[in-house]
């Protein structure tokens, strides 16, 4: 496969008596894409600053196709594009100007690419960009880092200001960079966005990576959801091995899984049920879970959106 697009060991970052980042081993292989979950404070930017080399570490390294982020920085940048969430622009440039010359610090553009991506992100880049709105300067920074089509895309919340449409254009983007085997590190707090596009997951609590792996290997972290529905009387679960939360509702009854399910399947074959349904948790109650917070699956849908 060749070199690790990214690769750190024992990455640490203190402040003071704060451990921002703390010992942080992490692997992201070429032509991956990863997503980097955590709330605000867990260290999700303070890793994404290692990376750049804006700065230094209090212990540990890493590195990017293999060259060292502190000591080859020029090196680095040039197989990389960053996207923050916050961007600080020229305010008296075009946005024509802008592409232009932040596509020079780069030194390598797209140009009819770039032209694609403007058309998709309906951006108007002859005004200047203190007469852009917050969404727009975030499209043209997003311009910006896919029209040069780098090895590796920093995405620090992408899709801050963007609306609706607008993200969708985004993951296209996304998909696209993928196909061409462009890495993505992908930081977002849009947790629908990283589940729909993100091979692996990795989840941040308090500077300390706790959990990496595919969507279906963190399955672990909370119960799957089943719904049956009966003809008659609804049986008792409480005692069946694994299941919590039972809820009733007339004849519908609603519950929690753990493990295997074939304790509560006896007793539902048993019972006469009419109508069977079984979800898996989904991103958003996985880093719930993981964060100690139990929701109701009603409540996970609606806030998904």
């Amino acid at each position: 496969m060749g070199a690790k697009a990214i690769s750190t060991e024992g990455l640490s970052k203190r402040y003071g008596n704060v451990h921002a980042l703390e010992s942080l081993d992490l692997e992201v292989a070429e032509g991956e894409v990863v997503g980097y979950l955590g709330p605000n404070g867990a260290g999700k930017t303070t890793t994404i600053r290692l990376l750049l080399g804006l700065i230094r570490p209090t212990a540990g390294r890493a590195e990017i196709f293999g060259l060292d982020c502190q000591h080859q920085v020029v090196k680095v940048h040039r197989h990389l594009a960053y996207v923050p969430g916050e961007t600080s622009l020229w305010p008296s440039l075009t946005g024509t100007e802008t592409l232009h010359l932040l596509g020079r610090v780069q030194g390598r553009v797209d140009e009819a690419y770039t032209q694609e991506l403007i058309r998709r992100f309906d951006l108007d880049v002859s005004k200047k960009v203190r007469a852009y709105s917050k969404g727009n300067r975030q499209k043209l920074i997003l311009v910006a880092a896919l029209m040069t089509r780098p090895d590796l895309l920093v995405l620090d919340e992408p899709t801050s200001g963007l609306d609706p449409l607008m993200e969708q254009a985004f993951r296209h983007c996304v998909h696209e960079a993928r196909e061409r085997g462009q890495t993505i590190f992908l930081s977002s707090h849009i947790l629908s966005e990283v589940e729909a596009l993100c091979d692996r997951i990795g989840i941040l609590r308090e500077g300390v990576l706790v959990e990496m792996g595919t969507l279906q290997e963190m399955r672990h972290l909370s119960a799957f959801t089943v719904e049956a529905t009966f003809d008659g009387p609804v049986p008792d679960l409480s005692r069946v091995p694994g299941v919590s939360s039972v809820e009733v509702v007339g004849h519908l009854v609603r519950c929690q899984v753990r493990g295997t399910v074939e304790p509560l399947l006896q007793v539902l074959a048993a019972s006469g049920v009419q109508q069977l349904l079984s979800r898996e948790p989904s991103l958003e109650e996985l880093f719930l879970a993981q964060y100690g917070v139990n929701v109701e699956p009603e409540d996970t849908s609606a806030n998904a959106g």
